[in-house]
C-alpha cells in the first residue's frame, strides 16, 4: 500500500489508497481517473522520443476504462505522440500540451483557436534554440512548444533557462519548468488545472496522477471541486522523483514510488471496481 503524504493539503477524504478506492467503487461510473504521462505512466528517459509507457500500465487502462465514466491523459505532448503511445486504447481522452489540443475517445485532434497562429513564431525559435544552444542542449518541437532539455548536460541548466527566458520574454511567450526542462509556449490561457476543472464540473469524483510541478494545478483545480461540493471526491496521487523533491508529494494525498509502482498500484485496484 503506498504511504500516506498528507503535507500541506490534508485530504478531504478517504485517508489511504484501500478505502480511497472503495469510495470510488460506489460512483465508479461517475469518477474520471485523470493522468500526466512523463514520469507518471512512462519512465523519464534522457530522449524523450523515445519514451514508452512502464509493464502493466496499459493493460491496467484497458481494464479500468470500462469501470469508471471517463480516462483521460493530461500531458506535456502533443495528442499524437500520447495517441501513438496508448496504441488506441478505446474510451481514454487525450488532451495535449497542456490543454492546447485534445482528442476524445480517438476522435479527430481539436486545436485551441488561440493557438494557431504561434505555430510560426514556435517553428522559427525552435530553428533558433538549435543553433544558438550548444551541444548537449536538446530541443524538442511540439508545433505548439518548444522544450529545452539538459538532462544529459545539467551543467547546461543555468544556460538554457536564462535562454529561454530571455526569449521567451522577447516574443510575448510563457515559460513552463519542469524536470530538467523548460518548456516555451503561447501566451493562451490553458494547463493542466483549467482541464480538470472543465472536466469535473459535474462529475462525482476524480483521481490524478502526477509527477511534476505543472501536475500541482491539477491537484488545485480537484480540491477547489471538493471544496464546493463536499460529496466529491477528489485524490491527487504523485509519483515520486529526486528531481521535484518534496514539492509535488506534499501537495498530494498519497504517493507512488515510480511509472512501474503505478502499473502495479492500477492493477491492484481493479478488484476494488465494479
Amino acid at each position: 500500500m503506498p504511504p500516506l503524504n498528507l503535507g500541506n493539503q490534508p485530504p478531504r477524504t478517504p485517508l489511504d489508497a484501500e478505502h480511497a478506492w472503495r469510495a470510488t467503487a460506489a460512483r465508479a461510473r461517475d469518477v474520471v481517473l485523470f493522468f500526466d504521462f512523463d514520469g507518471t505512466l512512462a519512465p523519464v528517459d534522457d530522449d524523450p522520443t523515445t519514451v514508452r509507457p512502464a509493464p502493466r500500465v496499459l493493460t491496467a487502462l484497458a481494464a479500468l476504462a470500462p469501470r469508471v465514466r471517463r480516462i483521460a491523459i493530461v500531458s506535456a505532448r502533443p495528442v499524437e505522440f500520447l495517441r501513438d503511445q496508448l496504441g488506441g486504447l478505446d474510451g481514454i481522452d487525450l488532451y495535449g500540451l497542456y490543454g492546447l489540443e485534445h482528442s476524445h475517445s480517438g476522435g479527430e485532434t481539436v486545436t485551441e483557436p488561440a493557438a494557431l497562429p504561434w505555430v510560426p513564431t514556435m517553428s522559427e525559435l525552435a530553428d533558433r534554440a538549435r543553433a544558438e544552444l550548444p551541444p548537449g542542449a536538446l530541443v524538442e518541437f511540439k508545433r505548439l512548444s518548444v522544450a529545452l532539455h539538459w538532462r544529459t548536460a545539467p551543467h547546461l541548466g543555468d544556460l538554457v533557462q536564462e535562454w529561454g527566458r530571455a526569449n521567451a520574454e522577447r516574443l510575448g511567450l510563457r515559460c513552463q519548468a519542469g524536470r530538467m526542462v523548460l518548456e516555451l509556449k503561447p501566451p493562451v490561457d490553458r494547463d493542466k488545472g483549467m482541464v480538470i476543472g472543465e472536466v469535473i464540473r459535474d462529475a462525482g469524483g476524480a483521481w490524478y496522477f502526477g509527477d511534476d510541478v505543472s501536475d500541482i494545478k491539477a491537484f488545485a483545480a480537484l480540491r477547489a471541486r471538493a471544496a464546493a461540493d463536499p460529496e466529491f471526491i477528489g485524490v491527487c496521487v504523485a509519483v515520486a522523483n529526486p528531481e521535484t523533491g518534496h514539492e509535488v508529494a506534499d501537495a498530494a494525498d498519497l504517493t507512488l514510488d515510480s511509472p512501474a509502482a503505478l502499473g502495479a498500484f492500477l492493477t491492484a485496484a481493479l478488484p476494488h471496481l465494479p
